[in-house]
């Protein structure tokens, strides 16, 4: 019993880091496999939905993605607000999360430190908790929450899934309503101003008696030209019956008298159309062509406006996002973690080895003092 007391000392002394380990190991195996507590897993599998209001287009990033659906930003959205310390609040408030994981039958290292640690601290616990990660192939958002009892677990998973998608359509339809409500104010102030710069033109019309100044204008302007060649044809008869005949002849004095009569009504017509005083057709015509350029632009622009907030609600409906469960919430029958045999044996084998190199360590330094 002495010798077998004094090979030990000796061995510890000569030993220590061998020692180390095995107490190491010993603590550890302990804790592993026998103080410390059963965890369960809850899992599920969701993807972002949204409806087909435009036809899906093939591209070359379509094809090397496998998915047309384009929700990878919004499931890292999603992503983002499940992990966040919002999501958190709401769990905490909703399921009790500090007193569950703070409960004192859970062992002292995967047990909340305190029911009242910060906000910073709980939210770095629940990070630890749970778990979610975006198939970028698939296109699947897997998430996965760990508790003290598989009630817990897949209360958890089931919370997250339903504020999620209630998060997302907010989001979405709030954006949407937004954009909504400020078109269908341009629309109603570009409906007021095409109704104003239609009555403008009809108050025009009725204040100087024309329909169309410009149809007006037109029409003179042909009775100019038929005037004015009748009266070059007169003249022409007039040079060729005065070949033959005195100024004084009654042919002749009819013709002068014509020609006089065709000449004073074309310079009517012609002062009807412009005239350096007064209204003349041109300067209504320039006017009316300014109102009806006015009432054109203002129907664009109603136009447009129109098209925009048709386009903005049928965007409004796509953005409506729908979680769709592929794998429910599982509800664990059995403790999946830890796992106590796969780590007690990964930290013997690091354990021997780092013993085993300082052991090398320890006979090489040795070696060269001898």
């Amino acid at each position: 019993m002495i010798g077998l007391r004094f090979n030990m000392k000796v061995f510890i002394k000569r030993f220590p880091h061998w020692v180390a380990c095995f107490v190491s190991i010993f603590v550890v195996g302990v804790y592993w496999g026998v103080i410390a507590s059963d965890r369960y897993i809850s899992e599920a599998n969701v993807v972002l939905e949204s409806p087909q209001i435009a036809t899906p287009t093939l591209d070359f990033q379509t094809l090397l993605s496998g998915s047309s659906s384009g929700n990878s930003s919004d499931m890292l959205l999603l992503r983002d607000y499940l992990l966040s310390v919002d999501m958190l609040k709401k769990i905490d408030a909703e399921l009790s999360f500090r007193e569950h994981y703070s409960d004192s039958q859970i062992d002292f290292l995967s047990s909340l430190a305190s029911i009242d640690v910060p906000i910073e601290e709980l939210h770095a616990y629940y990070l630890k908790q749970v778990s979610v990660e975006l198939d970028d192939y698939a296109h699947v958002l897997r998430i996965k929450v760990s508790a003290f009892s598989p009630d817990m677990a897949q209360k958890i998973a089931l919370f997250l899934l339903k504020s999620g998608e209630q998060h997302m359509n907010n989001m979405g339809q709030r954006l949407a309503s937004e954009q909504v409500a400020f078109l269908e104010k341009q629309v109603s102030k570009l409906n007021d101003i095409f109704h104003e710069s239609r009555q403008d033109i009809i108050n025009y019309q009725n204040e100087k008696g024309l329909v169309s100044p410009s149809g007006t204008l037109e029409s003179i302007n042909t009775v100019v030209a038929s005037l004015s060649a009748k009266l070059a044809t007169m003249r022409a008869q007039r040079i060729a019956e005065m070949s033959y005949q005195s100024k004084k002849s009654a042919e002749v004095r009819r013709l002068d008298a014509e020609i006089a009569a065709l000449s004073e009504q074309i310079e009517i017509e012609r002062s009807r159309m412009a005239q350096s005083s007064g209204l003349a057709l041109n300067v209504l015509s320039a006017e009316y062509q300014t109102l009806e350029l006015k009432m054109d632009f203002a129907l664009q622009s109603y136009s447009g406006a129109l098209a925009a907030l048709e386009g903005t609600r049928i965007e409004a409906a796509r953005k409506l996002k729908q979680v769709s469960i592929l794998q429910n919430p599982t509800f664990p029958e059995y403790s999946v973690e830890p796992r106590r045999f796969y780590n007690i044996l990964v930290f013997m084998i690091i354990s021997a080895f780092i013993s085993l190199i300082l052991h090398m360590l320890i006979l090489i330094i040795k070696d060269h003092r001898d």
